[in-house]
């Protein structure tokens, strides 16, 4: 693994009805405006691998270290952001790494 200061954090998701696609998207959306990440991105799945297409929405952002990604998941957008798409979805898995 290359040497790298920095952290990714990659969350995969799953709508309990495809019909809230765009309601998951927008709600994890809201994420973009905190401002501790370097990079941010919010993603429906091509689903083009035939093996894996129970993931619809892919949240990667990066983190200069463990506090930026602390401070993020502390910020009350967060909170937001949970609140809207929670209720929305069937799958969460996240990864830090």
């Amino acid at each position: 693994m290359p040497n790298r200061t920095f952290i990714r954090h990659v969350v995969f998701f799953s709508a309990k009805d495809k019909a809230d696609l765009e309601r998951i998207i927008e709600g994890l959306s809201m994420l973009k405006t905190i401002p501790h990440s370097t990079t941010f991105e919010v993603t429906q799945n091509k689903g083009v691998d035939a093996l894996s297409s129970e993931i619809d929405v892919i949240v990667y952002a990066e983190f200069a270290d463990d506090a930026a990604l602390k401070a993020y998941k502390s910020h009350q957008t967060y909170q937001d952001s949970i609140a809207a798409v929670r209720p929305l979805r069937e799958i969460r898995i996240a990864a830090d790494f």
